[in-house]
């Protein structure tokens, strides 16, 4: 909540996304770090940089390098070593409507706490697009696509998914996930 923070009081748009989305949506399951999709602008680098120091070790130069070329930097939890990856969007349309579509919901009770979260559609589509680009290989990838379409079911909103798998180029493997989680 952190990083979550510091990004709120910035005013910088962002949502989480990666396993804490999909367990949230889905199969929840243990992970070593966090992902957030950040709208981050130069002007953020410095101030985003000072008020994460003093609790995590991370680099100015990776938070303006990832910036710069739409990319991700990390920012590591001294105490706990947990990582939490930081992705600037890309400059295509299913980054910004991702932002726009994010979701928030409460994460803590006591103090109560929420945070934005990728819908669960835009967390199929970006773990199908993860899955494709590493190979194909990852049944964590594939594991939570399923997780969320199975506790999602109807709710999911197909014609989205399919109409965003199209641009991202994933359609063969929503289609193969619909199938298999027999939706």
């Amino acid at each position: 909540m952190l990083v979550v923070e510091a990004l709120e009081s910035l005013g910088v748009r962002y949502l989480i996304g990666g396993s804490l989305a999909s367990g949230l949506f889905g199969a929840t399951r243990v992970t070593l770090d966090a992902d957030i999709l950040a709208d981050l602008h130069l002007e953020h680098a410095e101030p985003l940089h000072a008020k994460l120091v003093p609790q995590f070790y991370v680099d100015l130069g990776a938070i303006r390098e990832a910036i710069l070329r739409r990319r991700s930097f990390n920012a590591i939890h001294m105490k706990s070593a947990f990582k939490v990856d930081v992705f600037v969007p890309q400059d295509r349309p299913f980054d910004q409507m991702e932002l726009e579509r994010r979701q928030r919901h409460q994460v803590a009770t006591s103090p109560p706490q929420s945070a934005y979260f990728a819908s669960p559609e835009d967390i199929i589509l970006a773990k199908l697009e993860w899955y494709r680009s590493g190979g194909e290989v990852s049944d964590r990838h594939w594991d939570d696509v399923l997780g969320v379409f199975k506790v999602q079911g109807e709710q999911v909103d197909r014609q989205y998914l399919r109409r965003w798998a199209v641009e991202l180029g994933v359609t063969d493997l929503l289609e193969r996930a619909l199938a298999e989680s027999k939706l």
